[in-house]
């Protein structure tokens, strides 16, 4: 099929791209930008006046709960959801159940996931067998079964000898490795920040020395391995700049944060929200500016959606008997927008030189995500996956929980008005969600 896309400004942040222009689409690949291939003629013509034209989003965390947890949410549920956020390519942790252990488990998501003709979903396997933390999982093989990285979720390894193994191995294949930095034992059981609002409401901390201790283990880890290390939601200032001066040490470490991690504080916990109860928690007024600070400065690569829909009769509960969790592939294009707009507004450091603001906020969600994961997404040059999302940066939406095409419909930002809303999702050169009310034409 032939697809042309006119009259959209081309956002393409891998190329440094940023203009009027428009894009030609052959049997699913991006034939060219610009001017149209010698004998182009379109099946599907799409006029996207007034609206961006990117590369769809790579995200780099989205619990889609299958195998397991359908209860949660279903693929059907969070593909629909992805597609209605324009996120192409998604990464999912290995915390199933069954645990993502052994490649007859990979190869039964992907075989799914790719019956739905939707996302791409590229797994991690897990590191150690039901993420106990005692034995390695067969690398080799879950990575022929299509796992791009290996990572223990939300469970740490306790034993600091197992984790020296799994990435010696690692290195061997130059497998990437995925860790969450948390203490196995300093923090656990807590529920929040750790700090004079938890104080006060009487909840379990979670102290930032939880997530830096785990940093330093991991660097001497790296120090002695040389393995590829990926720190997923780093949450504080401190953790920041120890990951800075890590990747000035030269070591093979990248970092993303949360979506919402980039906007929330301990306290918008307020009077105990249950949607607001997230791991890592929500972290002081100073960490959050860190986050942006390190976002626009590069120490951090990409945001990721954190995409963890939870069942409302978890959710409907006390705020410490609640289960962590918000859902966010519908909210990731905007949120990192809302960042881009606090950077447009001179918030940091600007210098008056280098990409513009959506640029760099898109960046953070296509190319940059994509060079972390080691996928081929996340840019719009001849010859790549036409994998892409159309957005009107102006439009204004309210974040509706019902309105949510995700079976997880608990956010911190049910009621906020968001600017940027997607109008066309285009996975693999087919159309595969168009918003009903839009100015698209074709």
């Amino acid at each position: 099929m032939k697809l042309h896309i006119k009259n959209g400004r081309l956002v393409d942040p891998k190329n440094n791209i940023d203009a009027l222009r428009d894009l030609f689409i052959v049997d699913g690949v991006v034939a060219a930008a610009g001017e149209a291939p010698a004998g182009f003629v379109a099946d599907r013509t799409i006029d996207a006046a007034g609206l961006v034209v990117a590369p769809g989003l790579v995200d780099l965390s989205a619990r889609l709960r299958e195998p397991g947890y359908e209860y949660k949410a279903t693929l059907e549920s969070e593909m629909q959801a992805a597609m209605q956020g324009g996120v192409t390519s998604l990464v999912c942790p290995p915390d199933t159940d069954p645990v993502l252990d052994e490649p007859g488990l990979v190869e039964m998501l992907k075989h799914r996931a790719r019956s739905l003709n939707q996302a791409h979903v590229h797994p991690l396997g897990a590191l150690t067998m039901g993420l106990k933390g005692r034995a390695l999982t067969e690398m080799a093989e879950l990575t022929e079964a299509g796992c791009i990285g290996f990572a223990q979720a939300e469970e740490p390894v306790e034993d600091t000898n197992v984790l020296l193994r799994a990435l010696q191995y690692a290195k061997t294949f130059e497998y990437t490795v995925w860790l969450r930095p948390q203490d196995a034992h300093i923090g656990r059981g807590g529920i929040a920040h750790a700090g004079p609002l938890a104080s006060r409401l009487g909840l379990a901390g979670v102290p930032v020395m939880s997530e830096t201790i785990a940093l330093h283990t991991i660097f001497e880890l790296v120090r002695a391995t040389g393995a590829r290390v990926h720190l997923c939601r780093v949450s504080s200032a401190a953790g920041i700049e120890l990951v800075r001066a890590a990747k000035k040490e030269g070591l093979p470490v990248t970092c993303d944060v949360g979506a919402h991690h980039i906007h929330m504080t301990d306290a918008d916990i307020g009077f105990f929200d249950s949607n607001a109860r997230v791991t890592p928690p929500f972290r002081g007024q100073r960490d959050r500016e860190a986050i942006r600070a390190g976002l626009y400065d590069g120490v951090i690569d990409a945001i990721c959606s954190d995409h963890t829909p939870v069942d409302a009769d978890e959710k409907l509960l006390p705020f410490g008997e609640a289960s962590p969790g918000a859902t966010g592939l519908e909210l990731l294009l905007s949120l990192a927008l809302k960042w881009a707009d606090d950077y447009a507004a001179g918030q940091y450091r600007s210098g008056g030189a280098g990409a513009g603001p959506l640029s760099r906020a898109l960046a953070k969600v296509t190319c940059d995500a994509a060079r972390v994961a080691g996928l081929a997404a996340g840019q719009l040059a001849p010859g790549a996956a036409a994998d892409i999302v159309l957005f009107d940066p102006a439009a204004r939406w309210t974040v509706d929980a019902q309105a949510l095409a995700s079976q997880g419909k608990h956010t911190p930002f049910v009621g906020y008005e968001m600017t940027g809303q997607v109008v066309v999702t285009i996975v693999a050169g087919r159309v595969a969600y168009q918003r009903k009310s839009g100015p698209v034409r074709g």
